[in-house]
């Protein structure tokens, strides 16, 4: 089984006809996604990839003539939060976000509104999710994990690929890969995603791979100590990070003697969470 995404996913792509937007969805096309729409305000009854895929004016539009459930947001960050409320409103069960640099105010106003709906939001600023041989919706690289029992759940986009990769060379298998992105105010987090792997009867270890700035590792470990009885493994990116400084996401940020490296660790491994020194020994400790 996997969570989230699988061969049913029915995918609409809010910024089709845009650059990364056709780029990215070729890809996920080639990897079997059932890519079913595109929205492009004012594009609408245009085709792309050799008339594949149909384009429409607004996420309802397409939600309707194609029974979409699921979007990707591949539009600039100053349009994003229109984006995520239009895919609500359509009702849509699944957003995925992939732009980085979305105001934070911004977000403030769509988690408000989203936490009154039945809807799903995973990122913004993150690369998607990846049910190995089955779907791929955003931008994970779809070579570099195979099937398997292994749930992983990032904050770091590349550590995300450096670990699949490092698992798969060693033919160990994922369920679902979710990024679920480093901003400081984002839709699913830590523990939404480990609520699922626990309960999903096919997902029999779980890999955590965090970083510097926020609370969000230390509320993990506590949830995992009194609910997740799967195995887990972490990796905490940014040990040797200068406090104060950001360092690539907008919420690895130390500051006010919170989002200290030392204490994620301290407070896994007093969840009983095996936390890896370095990328690579990840496969190991499971």
């Amino acid at each position: 089984m996997s969570i989230l995404v699988d061969k049913n996913t029915r995918l609409l792509v809010q910024g089709i006809t845009g650059q990364e937007g056709l780029f990215h969805t070729k890809k996920m096309v080639a990897y079997g996604t059932q890519v079913v729409a595109g929205v492009t305000p004012g594009k609408g009854g245009e085709w792309v990839l050799s008339g594949k895929i149909p384009v429409f004016d607004s996420v309802k539009i397409a939600k309707d003539a194609t029974g979409a459930n699921t979007s990707v947001i591949f539009v600039p960050a100053r349009f994003s939060a229109d984006a995520m409320f239009e895919a609500a409103d359509a009702g849509i069960e699944l957003i995925i976000c992939i732009t980085e640099g979305v105001p934070v105010h911004d977000m403030m106003r769509v988690r408000n509104y989203l936490d009154h709906k039945e809807v799903r939001l995973v990122g913004p600023n993150c690369p998607g999710l990846l049910t190995p041989g089955e779907a791929k919706v955003g931008i994970i690289p779809g070579n570099i994990a195979i099937p398997g029992n292994i749930g992983v759940v990032s904050r770091s986009g590349t550590l995300t690929y450096e670990i699949l990769y490092a698992l798969k060379n060693l033919t160990m298998g994922v369920s679902t890969c979710v990024g679920i992105g480093g901003d400081p105010i984002n839709g699913t987090n830590f523990i939404d995603t480990l609520m699922m792997f626990q309960e999903d009867p096919e997902t029999e270890k779980i890999v955590l791979i965090g970083e510097i700035g926020g609370t969000d590792e230390e509320n993990a470990a506590e949830y995992i100590s009194q609910h997740v009885t799967k195995p887990v493994a972490a990796f905490i990116a940014g040990r040797t990070a200068p406090p104060g400084k950001r360092m690539g996401h907008a919420g690895a940020i130390v500051q006010g003697g919170t989002g200290l490296a030392e204490d994620k660790i301290k407070a896994l491994k007093k969840a009983r969470v095996k936390v890896a020194q370095h990328p690579e020994e990840i496969p190991s400790l499971l």
